[in-house]
Parts: structure tokens; C-alpha cells; sequence
């Protein structure tokens, strides 16, 4: 859980901060779109409800809506954080790149403007990956979700979790030219740290306005976690200044 708040520390790091304006700003742009449509939406069932109820039943008005906007909520927690992961994929794997060369001072090779777009399309197919994923295992739990009053809802917020993990995480990987079965299975080795920042970030995409800096927030606290736990066994160069010696010495201890 601790790199979920270090992400937030490192988002507003000098160097960094340009790097995190426009998966911010996409973020903003998205939820903002997507909240006014669907609330149109929630306020049409609403009144179209109200039409089939009687007159001393219009009270019911002010439990509806308040129940409608949290729905919205939860909803877009989930889908238009997909959304947003999808298009902002490009400026997420830049700004996991500029994060991990300020943890290591180390810098990843520099592919310039058009190494830079002819990566693009790459990532986005890395994205439909998750989504291929995701989707099947989301449509089976969502069920559970509706039918079973406790155990669904549990396995319902386990599961996006994870896939919460593996979103973020994903990114330092993927600059890495890691491909995505064995991200998952490195991730699956190691369980309490991939679902304890998987948490932290499905959480926050659940607190309105808050939920619009989650993106670049976890994209930096994975990153993060990448240099800590992950790069070492799929890229030793990429550390932390002295943190090999560490290593070592505990090892040998």
C-alpha cells in the first residue's frame, strides 16, 4: 500500500509534473463527459419511474436520486477507468518511463518523437490484452456479484483489484518489452504486495473527484514498485543507486 501514497508524492515531483498533465487532463476530460451523459440518463429513469408511481409516492424522489449518483459512481469507477487506461495508454508507459529514470537515474533508451509513435499502436494492442483478459472472468463474477449478497460483492472487488494491479503494473513491464503472461505470473508470485496496491487503487477510483488523479497516481506508485520488487529479476540495470549492494549484503547475511 505504500506505493499507491508514494505515487501520489512522486506525481508532484519536479521534472515529472508535465509528464503527468495529460493522462491527467484525459482523466478530467472523460469522467467529467461521461458523468454529465449518464447523469441526463439517471434523471430520464428517474422521472420516466416517477410517471408509474402515485402522487404520495413522488417522495421516493429523494431516495432515487442519491441512489442513481452512487450507482454512476461505481460504474464509472470500473468502465471509464478501462476507457481512459485505453486511450491514455501511450502517455501512461511515458510517464512510467520518466518516473523510472528518476527512481534509478538511470534513464531507458531514448526513442525520440517517432520511436515514440511507432510504439503506439504496441501498447494499445497491449491494452486490448488486458481487456481480452478481464472481460470474460468480469462478465462470470459480475454475475455472482448480482445473485450472491455477500460472496459476490467480496469476489467482485477482489477480482478488480487485481486487474487494478495488473493495469498499473503493466506499464513498467511493458517499457521493459515484457509481455504480458509472464507479467501476470510475476505478479501471481507474489500475491500481498500486487493485491495490497491493486486495493489501494480500486479504492480510490471509488471516491469521486478524487478518483480523477488515480491514474497517474498509480501509474507512478507502480512504477515505483517496479524498481523496488520487480526490476530486479527482469532487469538488473534498472535499480535504485546502490540498492544492488543492498541486495548482496543480505543475501549474504
Amino acid at each position: 500500500m505504500h506505493y499507491f501514497f508514494q505515487g501520489a508524492t512522486l506525481m508532484g515531483t519536479k521534472g515529472l509534473k508535465r509528464f503527468v498533465l495529460i493522462p491527467l487532463l484525459i482523466n478530467l476530460v472523460l469522467f467529467s463527459l461521461a458523468f454529465y451523459l449518464l447523469l441526463q440518463q439517471v434523471a430520464a429513469m428517474i422521472a420516466a419511474v416517477q410517471t408509474y408511481l402515485p402522487s404520495w409516492l413522488h417522495w421516493l424522489e429523494y431516495l432515487l436520486i442519491p441512489l442513481g449518483v452512487m450507482s454512476l459512481v461505481i460504474g464509472l469507477a470500473y468502465s471509464f477507468t478501462m476507457v481512459a487506461n485505453f486511450i491514455a495508454a501511450p502517455f501512461n508507459g511515458l510517464l512510467s518511463e520518466k518516473v523510472e529514470a528518476h527512481l534509478t537515474g538511470k534513464p531507458l533508451p531514448q526513442v525520440g518523437l517517432g520511436g515514440f509513435i511507432r510504439d503506439i499502436p504496441r501498447m494499445l494492442l497491449r491494452e486490448w490484452q488486458k481487456l481480452r483478459y478481464a472481460l470474460p472472468r468480469a462478465i462470470v463474477l459480475f454475475v455472482l456479484f448480482l445473485f450472491l449478497p455477500v460472496i459476490g460483492p467480496v469476489l467482485w472487488f477482489l477480482f478488480t483489484s487485481w486487474l487494478m494491479a495488473i493495469q498499473y503494473l503493466d506499464y513498467p513491464f511493458d517499457n521493459h518489452k515484457i509481455d504480458f503472461d509472464t507479467m501476470r505470473s510475476q505478479l501471481r508470485a507474489q500475491p500481498a504486495s500486487s493485491f495490497s496496491f491493486g486495493i489501494m487503487v480500486n479504492i480510490g477510483c471509488m471516491i469521486p473527484l478524487f478518483n480523477l488523479f488515480v491514474m497517474p497516481i498509480a501509474v507512478c506508485g507502480a512504477t515505483a514498485m517496479w524498481v523496488d520488487k520487480l526490476a530486479l529479476q527482469n532487469d538488473p540495470e534498472q535499480q535504485r543507486p546502490g540498492q544492488a549492494q543492498y541486495r548482496k549484503l543480505d543475501k549474504y547475511c
